[in-house]
């Protein structure tokens, strides 16, 4: 149980750092050019979308849906939360100065690009034939392939 929380403070960690680094990346190499922060905005968005397509793709092979997708639940908004709360701030920014429009833009964004990556990571590990409920499907159709016919005597 302790690595499990270890497990998911380490993908907030990850997930809130790359926003980071984009914020300071705009901050001072593209102070002013917002064609050049969308960009890197995009490349963010982009970079935290294949983060959770490798974990899903990961977790998913060992553990059931139900068991990963509860802990993403608990993963995504909490770094969500420290993206749009509190990273602004680090970098020196409000996180209401863009206004309410973009304010919200993000949080859509986010969960768009977490969602997709969530998506994308299981649809290729279920294609795959690697999921974990296809894995059980293949055990059990092998050990029942396994046994022998029982005879019943009448």
């Amino acid at each position: 149980m302790d690595k499990r929380w270890r497990d998911l403070g380490v993908l907030v960690a990850a997930l809130f750092a790359v926003n980071v680094v984009a914020r300071l990346i705009t901050r001072f190499g593209f102070d002013g050019d917002d064609t050049a922060a969308d960009r890197v905005s995009l490349t963010m968005f982009t970079v935290i979308g294949l983060i959770l397509a490798v974990v899903a793709f990961r977790w998913g092979r060992r553990r059931p849906l139900a068991g990963w997708t509860a802990d993403m639940a608990l993963v995504v908004p909490v770094a969500l939360l420290l993206t749009v709360l509190v990273g602004p701030l680090l970098v020196g920014d409000n996180p209401f100065a863009g206004g309410a429009a973009t304010f919200f833009a993000q949080i859509w964004l986010y969960l768009l690009a977490t969602g997709v990556g969530l998506l994308i990571g299981y649809l290729v590990l279920t294609a795959l034939g690697r999921d974990y409920r296809s894995q059980q499907l293949k055990r059990y159709a092998e050990v029942r392939a396994a046994k022998p016919r029982r005879v019943v005597r009448r």
